[in-house]
């Protein structure tokens, strides 16, 4: 099954319908590093991270694994871990997985612009917790912790996040 996001924040999985929030520069055909914008398309729920001090162990079908304090993102388009998961502090500009606000205290990373990962094209675009007003992300789709828990419970290696207009 899918989760269908569009341009107006409106999220579908199966018959339920839920609100999300979107990049604060809306939904890009043509993402780019640091645009704000969530990039348009479909992408597979690679697997699940989470805060053990924050949430349990989160029932899913997704390969799973707790954040540690360590856990970074790299978002340097000309470092050779761009746009992957790396341990903290690292040596080129890379986002903090942990936390103080609960935005990352679940969250999947998605399939984009990981096969093959292309410098420049955009990082760290994940699923994660909305804020409680619904901000706008730095291009991620953010729910309501408790949509992404219903989401990650029944979502397997070929559910997708599709962000259309």
């Amino acid at each position: 099954m899918d989760l269908v996001v569009d341009g107006d924040g409106c999220a579908a999985w199966g018959a339920q319908v839920f609100r999300a929030a979107l990049g604060r520069a809306g939904i890009a055909r043509r993402k780019r590093e640091g645009d704000h914008a969530t990039p348009q398309g479909a992408f597979l729920l690679r697997e699940v991270l989470y805060r053990s001090d924050r949430v349990g162990i989160p029932r899913t079908r997704l390969p799973f694994r707790a954040l540690k304090p360590e856990d970074g993102w790299c978002d340097a388009a000309e470092d050779p871990r761009y746009n992957r998961r790396v341990r903290l502090p690292y040596s080129a500009s890379a986002e903090r997985l942990w936390r103080e606000d609960h935005v990352y205290d679940l969250l999947a990373p998605l399939g984009y612009n990981d096969d093959p990962v292309v410098p420049g094209l955009g990082s760290a675009i994940f699923l994660h917790v909305a804020r409680p007003n619904y901000l706008g992300t730095e291009g991620c789709i953010a729910l309501a912790l408790e949509d992404l828990l219903n989401v990650l419970e029944e979502a397997d290696a070929t559910s997708r996040v599709v962000v259309r207009d």
